[in-house]
C-alpha cells in the first residue's frame, strides 16, 4: 500500500498563481510541484469534500470563480472552468455534499449559492442574498442544513437554514446571533464533535468559543478570550482560524504583531486556554494544518514566504522547519492527502 501524499495549496493574489508543493513528512519539507496561472487577484480557496477538485475566487474584475481538477497521485491542478460571481468574494466554501459553492463578499454586503455540476465545475450564481455589513466566512454544519455567515462590520453571525435539495438558503428562527459591538467576527471553525464553534474576531483579536443547538441551528457563548501576545501595541488585525485535527489545539493567526497564537481545547467543555504566541511570516492573512495534525503552514502577504512547523503532539507548540519564498501576496492555504 503506497504512502499518503499530502499537497499544499496557496493562493498567491498579486502574481495571480497558485502554488502547489508536495509536503514531504520524511524530510520535514516543501517541495514545488506546480506554479498555476489564473485570470485573477486569486484569495480563498475551497476543496470539494472528495478532494477532487479546488475552488478558487478571484477578487479583480471580471469576479468568478475557477475550478480545478485534482490530481490525486501529483497534486497538480487542471482548469476545468471559471465561471461569474456576483461580487469579490473573501470567502467560498462547499456544501458537506460538494454539489454547491457557497460564497461571502466583504465588500459587497451579500453572499452566494453557485450550483456545483457532475463535472465538478462551480457555476454562476443560483442564489444571491443580503447579508449585514461586511460578510467574511461561510461555515456549513455537519449535517448540511444549517449554514453560519460571519458580518463583520455588522457584528453579527448570520443563522441560516440550508435546503440540499434545492441549494437554498432561508433564515433560521433565530437569523443571528449577535456578537458584541467592534469585534468584527471574521473566521469560524467548527469542533470535530460538531457541538462547539470557534469564532475568530479580527477588529478586537479575540476569540469566542460558541456552543452549537444543532436541532435550532443556533450559536450560543461560552467563553472569550485574547489572541493577542503580551505586551501588544498597535491596533488588532486578526486573520485566520484553524483546529488540529484531533481538535485537541486550535490556532489563530494576528497580523499587526505577526504572531499565530496556540489555544489547548477542553475535550469536555471546548473551553481554551492560551498556550504560546509564535512569530510568524509578515502579515500572516492565511495558514492551515495539515491532516495528520503534525504541521502547519503559515504564509505571509509582506514576506511574501510560507513557514512549514511542526506541532508537538503533546504541548501544541510550534517548532519552525523550513521557510521558503512563494509569489506575491500569498494569502490563503488549502492543505490535503490521498489517499
Amino acid at each position: 500500500m503506497s504512502q499518503a501524499a499530502t499537497f499544499v495549496y496557496v493562493s498567491n493574489a498579486d502574481s495571480r498563481e497558485i502554488s502547489v508543493l508536495l509536503l514531504d513528512p520524511a524530510k520535514n519539507d516543501l517541495l514545488l510541484v506546480q506554479t498555476v496561472p489564473v485570470t485573477g487577484q486569486v484569495m480563498p480557496l475551497a476543496v470539494s469534500p472528495d478532494k477532487k477538485f479546488l475552488y478558487a475566487a478571484l477578487r479583480s474584475q471580471p469576479y468568478s470563480v475557477a475550478s480545478f481538477a485534482i490530481d490525486a497521485t501529483s497534486g497538480k491542478l487542471t482548469p476545468i472552468g471559471v465561471n461569474p460571481l456576483p461580487d469579490s468574494m473573501a470567502y467560498v466554501a462547499t456544501d458537506r455534499s460538494g454539489k454547491f459553492l457557497f460564497a461571502a463578499s466583504y465588500g459587497g454586503h451579500k453572499a452566494s449559492v453557485s450550483t456545483i455540476g457532475a463535472d465538478g465545475v462551480a457555476q454562476a450564481a443560483s442564489q444571491v442574498l443580503p447579508t449585514g455589513q461586511n460578510a467574511h466566512a461561510v461555515l456549513v454544519a455537519p449535517d448540511n442544513r444549517h449554514v453560519f455567515i460571519t458580518n463583520l462590520g455588522s457584528d453579527v453571525v448570520m443563522q441560516l437554514r440550508f435546503d440540499a435539495a434545492t441549494g437554498s438558503l432561508s433564515p433560521a428562527g433565530v437569523p443571528t446571533f449577535n456578537q458584541r459591538p467592534k469585534a468584527g467576527p471574521r473566521h469560524l471553525v467548527m469542533h470535530p464533535n460538531g457541538r462547539i464553534v470557534y469564532l475568530l474576531n479580527e477588529l478586537d483579536a479575540s476569540v469566542d468559543v460558541l456552543a452549537y443547538h444543532d436541532a435550532s441551528g443556533t450559536l450560543s457563548p461560552v467563553q472569550t478570550l485574547s489572541t493577542l501576545p503580551a505586551g501588544f501595541d498597535g491596533k488588532p488585525w486578526a486573520a485566520d482560524i484553524h483546529l488540529t485535527p484531533d481538535g485537541r489545539f486550535l490556532y489563530t493567526s494576528e497580523r499587526t504583531s505577526s504572531t499565530l497564537a496556540t489555544f489547548a481545547v477542553d475535550a469536555s467543555t471546548g473551553r481554551l486556554a492560551v498556550r504560546a504566541h509564535t512569530p510568524t511570516e509578515k502579515q500572516p492573512r492565511g495558514f492551515n494544518i495539515d491532516p495528520s495534525g503534525r504541521y502547519l503552514v503559515a504564509v505571509g502577504q509582506v514576506s511574501h514566504a510560507v513557514t512549514l512547523y511542526a506541532i508537538d503532539a503533546g504541548t501544541g507548540a510550534l517548532h519552525p522547519l523550513k521557510n521558503y519564498t512563494l509569489g506575491q501576496n500569498p494569502n490563503w492555504v488549502e492543505i490535503i492527502s490521498f489517499p
